[in-house]
């Protein structure tokens, strides 16, 4: 019900619109409240800076507005249209349609801040999620209900990984599993691209997709991630199904957040960054979680300012992941595709139990290796390679078969690169590497393991 009292602009900064209320009742923080003059005109109270101001989010344009205007609250907080009718389609957070496709029409909407469910109402799960992407698989596991973050400076393949995840594990189970990805502050470009991928390989009907691109204020970067997370969460409790939540990037909600933390005047933490941004964060990943028999399978993307691994932000979604994959400018510079780094990544599904002993043998040993071939690096640098010991040239030899055996080419990438793309299981992966820990491999040069997908494929094994 709108209220009587109504409010009165006293302020405009940029995505934020600060209002006065002369009597009761005052809004409450989330409660949207429009312009008298035009009804088109909305906002959304965050914060208050007064006993009766209010700091509140412009959730459409609002050029016209001018300081004396009147806003009515209308008692309501902001809701994302929901239901089984935005599968297959692209919305903004307030549910417009982006795709050329006529309006959205659902029976039902939820409020996009929401609790997250109670720790007796959550699951974890040990479910090994198979992604056919040899590096991934190996070293940095991916688990059903898990969270995985994927780290890397701008142009290092952060959204092409992503996305070769999305196209290789979606088509998994379409009966009991569906999708959901979120562009947060990313180019509009590449979000085109994922949706006339995602319609040519005939997964759309199974994806939902909303976005608010860098070029959105910031008030709508900020509030995008909380619209995908509650449709994300509308597939697991209203209809029933496992969730895959793809959030790219996650990084730029965290930037949306500091913004806005700047234009209300907040008071920024040591690093710049805004003094809520833990607790914004948690908001997000807490509510990202297995309830009820039905999961969500987060995989984001998380944007290093200047490959600063250290990053106030990254940092603080690192500690809501259980499988943390960080590309490397370094592996990108030498034609390692996709460009992790092994060393760095990891998963806490990497154990005996989730993947076998087997699995987790090779994947440890294989690390081992990599660091002992990274101190002879500077050796090789300086005096080159004839100059080991035979011990040590084997050491490093074997370890550089190891990283070439993990490139490899992706599905999404074959218009650009014109190589198809391989689907390796990890049972193939595992033994391979094994063969090359054991010295399976030692007489074949290790250019031959580059781009390849099983080992069998290199042809001098063969003669």
């Amino acid at each position: 019900m709108y209220s009587t009292i109504k409010g009165k602009v006293i302020g405009i900064k940029d995505a934020i619109v600060e209002i006065e209320y002369l009597g009761d009742p005052l809004p409450k923080v989330y409660d949207v409240l429009f312009l008298e003059k035009d009804p088109s005109v909305k906002f959304q109270v965050i914060k208050s800076s007064d006993v009766n101001k209010f700091y509140c989010l412009g959730l459409t344009a609002f050029e016209q507005v001018s300081r004396g205007d009147a806003v009515i609250n209308t008692g309501e907080k902001l809701r994302v249209p929901v239901g089984p009718e935005i599968l297959g389609r692209v919305m903004d957070v307030f549910g417009t349609p982006k795709d050329g496709l006529g309006e959205i029409k659902t029976a039902d909407s939820w409020e996009i801040f929401r609790e997250s469910p109670g720790f007796s109402n959550t699951q974890s799960g040990t479910a090994f999620l198979e992604t056919g992407i040899k590096i991934v698989d190996l070293f940095a596991p991916l688990v059903k209900g898990g969270k995985v973050g994927l780290f890397g400076g701008s142009g290092v393949g952060k959204t092409v990984l992503l996305t070769e995840i999305l196209h290789n594990i979606i088509n998994k189970d379409r009966e009991k599993t569906v999708s959901v990805f979120c562009g947060v502050g990313e180019r509009s470009r590449e979000g085109h691209e994922l949706f006339e991928e995602l319609k040519a390989t005939e997964v759309l009907p199974s994806v939902a997709l909303i976005f608010g691109s860098m070029g959105e204020s910031s008030a709508v970067r900020f509030l995008t991630a909380y619209a995908g997370t509650t449709v994300a969460e509308f597939l697991r409790d209203g209809y029933g199904k496992d969730v895959l939540f793809f959030v790219d990037n996650i990084f730029r909600f965290a930037q949306a957040g500091s913004e806005l933390g700047l234009l209300t005047n907040s008071i920024p933490s040591e690093e710049g960054y805004q003094a809520t941004l833990t607790s914004e964060v948690a908001h997000i990943h807490e509510r990202l979680v297995a309830k009820d028999g039905h999961s969500i399978t987060t995989i984001e993307a998380i944007y290093l300012p200047e490959d600063d691994l250290f990053d106030q932000a990254a940092q603080t979604v690192f500690g809501y992941l259980d499988s943390s994959i960080v590309l490397s400018r370094d592996a990108y510079r030498e034609g390692r595709l996709p460009a992790v780094d092994i060393i760095q990544s990891g998963s806490d599904a990497l154990n005996p139990t989730n993947v076998g002993e087997t699995h987790y043998y090779v994947a440890t040993e294989s690390k081992s290796l990599l660091k002992r071939a990274e101190l002879l690096d500077r050796i090789v640098s300086l005096v080159g390679e004839s100059e080991l010991s035979d011990d040590d040239r084997v050491t490093y030899q074997r370890a550089k078969k190891v990283k070439n055996f993990m490139t490899q080419n992706f599905f999404v990438a074959a218009g650009q690169t014109g190589k198809p793309g391989v689907f390796v299981s990890v049972n193939d992966t595992v033994n391979a590497v094994k063969g090359i820990l054991d010295g399976k491999y030692d007489d074949v040069s290790d250019d031959k393991f580059l781009f390849i997908g099983k080992i069998e494929d290199i042809t001098a094994i063969n003669k």
